[in-house]
């Protein structure tokens, strides 16, 4: 099924607006269509489909909005600096700071040709497809952590990353609990106990999933990396760890296994662990216990849907794709207890 849908109400803007505005960066003359991806669960992406090319336009949703999150400078900034030294970036176009046209913040860039892939996937794909995806994931993500963090300096707090996400994560769930969710208490002090140094510090995306991938596998490769609004500068295996939080091994418990939303069960791709033991091999790095950075995985996704719940449930945004977030944070903050128990 397609991912582009028409766009919903709450969600529309003026498109001859943004159209005139952007005509100082492009030569297309005609009013594009426009259409909405459904997949965005933080910001808002749609479609500007003109007759000769397909651009991408990036906004902040409506509502009330953790701070520091749904930054379009900062999104727009990082790619424009990642894009000559990792080419998986999108080309982004301009950056829009007018807020009489939107609102807000918004910024365009290219749409990557290619194929996103989300929870299922077509039964045409073959077992060779399926391995092209597996080892570009773990690859992509090495070779992006090899990048020199310099290309970001102005992201780059110093030592304490670890530290600063522990205490940054636990007190957004805080301020975004709700009373139909655990307090998550037992694993934020966990976590805030059993902290290791940083390992490292390097760019980091952040958000590291199938579907924000774009694959091309005629030619069997990963063709862009989308979705960056997460990416700074960090520890690589905090970055890692984030990324398994979505990873649903074909052997895992029902209910975390209900939370699945890429094809990670697929026979060809990885396990958890041995996705650990190729990115660890292909970035020459060591990590003895994995533990700490698996929990904090599942605790950070934990904040960012119970965020988005928080804002579903006081009546923020009405998108049905968020109406089982909240059974989705009992689950994880469950299955992080479980691990430390």
């Amino acid at each position: 099924m397609s991912d582009l849908s028409p766009v919903r109400d709450e969600d529309s803007f003026d498109v001859k607006a943004v159209h005139q505005w952007l005509s100082q960066f492009i030569a297309e003359t005609e009013l594009p269509e426009v259409q909405q991806f459904r997949s965005g669960a933080s910001n808002l992406t749609y479609l500007l489909k003109y007759p000769k090319r397909e651009l991408v336009l990036r906004r902040p949703p409506v509502g009330t909005k953790a701070v520091s999150a749904h930054d379009m400078k900062r999104e727009f900034l990082i790619q424009s600096r990642l894009k000559p030294v990792y080419e998986l970036v999108p080309n982004v176009i301009a950056l829009c700071e007018d807020h009489s046209i939107l609102g807000s913040d918004f910024y365009i860039m290219e749409r990557i040709p290619g194929e996103i892939f989300r929870r299922d996937v077509p039964e045409s794909l073959s077992a060779e497809d399926i391995s092209v995806m597996a080892n570009s994931l773990v690859a992509g993500l090495a070779q992006l952590h090899s990048v020199d963090a310099g290309v970001l300096q102005e992201l780059n707090k110093g030592a304490g990353y670890v530290q600063r996400q522990v205490e940054g994560w636990s007190k957004r769930y805080r301020n975004a609990l709700t009373d139909d969710v655990p307090n998550g208490e037992d694993v934020m002090n966990w976590l805030a106990k059993n902290q290791p140094q940083d390992v490292d510090s390097c760019v980091i995306h952040g958000d590291w999933r199938i579907d924000n991938m774009v694959f091309d596998l005629k030619a069997k490769k990963l063709a862009g990396v989308l979705d960056w609004e997460l990416a700074t500068v960090g520890d690589p295996l905090m970055d890692l760890g984030s990324a398994l939080a979505y990873w649903i091994d074909k052997d895992d418990e029902p209910m975390f296994a209900s939370l699945r939303r890429q094809p990670s069960h697929l026979p060809g791709m990885p396990t958890r662990k041995e996705f650990i033991a190729k990115y660890l091999e292909i970035s020459g790095r060591k990590c003895e216990d994995f533990t700490f950075y698996e929990v904090f995985g599942l605790f950070r996704l934990t904040v960012i849907i119970q965020q988005i719940w928080a804002r579903y449930k006081a009546g923020q945004t009405t998108n049905p794709a968020f109406q089982g977030f909240g059974m989705g944070v009992n689950v994880l903050i469950n299955r992080a207890q479980g691990l430390i128990s």
